[in-house]
């Protein structure tokens, strides 16, 4: 069968169709965790509250083929990757699990019953479904930066060497941090679009600003810790990129900014962390002159420059190890055959034009705000 891609540029591709497709996840599912991580914080009332849940509800569900869209793909393009993180993250990747669980149950229960108590209960459920996962997957992409403590052996076997507590550090809590905050600034964001204006609105821009501002910050600290620190690593050696897979092959060192190797070899990367930084000014901008689109677009420019920051970053690295240099994983040295790489690409190609198709016609299609008539008016509302 002939492939019309090398194996080095298939290999390019589903980086970067990884990147698009983590990207996809935060701008869509990511507004509805912010959303749901600002309820008790916007919405004081029981029709305030319904106001912002119906913003979301009747999209988060079709959000979710994103996470399932990434999650697949690191399994078939870049099994040693999905093997070590799935298992050696297994306890964070429950809890977040078990948050999300909670979110669909809280949406289809709070309502079922009148009693105010009730619906509190399912009200706080609906803040740990948006603030749990958005923190650990923050923690999660920390982790990723200083490395996991993992190894392969002769046999490539791995043995996973930390726990969960494990994954709690200063730097990864600052990650976790940014990551809460900039998806809070999504959701103010989309709250600004989908929201009458009333006190709701008002309230997510007053928190808006405040997210758009620690994003800011935080970026700034977590930048200034990777260029000081002792985070990030460096290939040691030559690593032929159309090379057969084997971890083995290649040996990484430790070295304090070694993910700021990347700018200086190809300048133009530096674009990913400007929007970093523009996405949550522009946004606070959009704040102070009440311009909802400008919002929005804000805290979506935060999202693509912060993931690409992260991604450019480290690249060819894809999950370092902290405690054996041979055994991190790399674009080159970890991904799946040439021709199960092609043919993947194949299906993406056919399928994810569909994925979007679908996302922008149902936008399309609930355009326009939920207001409190609406929640006090409408049967099929939450």
């Amino acid at each position: 069968m002939a492939i019309p891609f090398d194996y080095e540029t298939l290999r390019l591709i589903w980086w970067l169709l990884l990147g698009v497709l983590l990207i996809g996840f935060t701008l869509t599912d990511g507004y509805d965790l912010g959303v749901a991580a600002l309820l008790p914080f916007i919405a004081r009332t029981d029709e305030e509250r319904r106001l912002a849940i119906n913003s979301i509800a009747p999209t988060w569900e079709g959000h979710q083929v994103w996470l399932i869209l990434g999650g697949g793909a690191i399994f078939a393009a870049w099994p040693f990757v999905y093997a070590i993180s799935f298992s050696g993250f297994y306890l964070a990747i429950f809890l977040v699990l078990a948050a999300l669980i909670l979110r669909p149950v809280a949406f289809k229960y709070r309502s079922k019953h009148d009693d105010p108590a009730w619906r509190s209960r399912w009200d706080w459920a609906l803040f740990v479904g948006g603030f749990v996962p958005a923190l650990v997957f923050g923690v999660a992409v920390g982790n990723v930066l200083l490395g996991a403590p993992f190894r392969l052996d002769s046999d490539l076997r791995a043995f996973y060497e930390g726990s969960l507590l494990g994954l709690f550090s200063p730097f990864t809590l600052l990650t976790g941090l940014l990551s809460v905050a900039m998806v809070v600034l999504h959701g103010a964001g989309w709250l600004a679009l989908k929201a009458e204006d009333g006190v709701v609105m008002d309230r997510a821009r007053r928190w808006g600003k405040i997210a758009a501002l620690l994003v800011i910050a935080l970026f700034a600290i977590g930048g200034a810790m990777v260029a000081t620190m002792n985070i990030g690593y460096r290939l040691e050696g030559e690593l032929d990129p159309a090379g057969p897979s084997n971890p083995l092959w290649a040996t990484s060192v430790p070295a304090a900014g070694a993910w700021l190797d990347n700018y200086g070899r190809h300048p133009w990367m530096l674009l990913a962390p400007i929007l970093g930084f523009l996405g949550p000014i522009l946004a606070y901008v959009a704040i102070a002159g009440r311009k909802q689109s400008l919002l929005f677009v804000g805290s979506a420019l935060a999202v693509v420059g912060i993931i690409s920051t992260v991604g450019l970053s480290m690249f060819p690295f894809i999950l370092p190890s902290s405690i054996d240099p041979h055994s991190s994983l790399m674009v080159w040295n970890a991904s799946s055959s040439h021709l199960t790489l092609w043919i993947m690409l194949v299906v993406t190609l056919i399928f994810l034009p569909i994925v979007l198709a679908y996302t922008a016609w149902v936008l399309k299609i609930l355009f326009g705000r939920v207001t409190l008539d609406d929640v006090r008016t409408n049967p099929d509302f939450y």
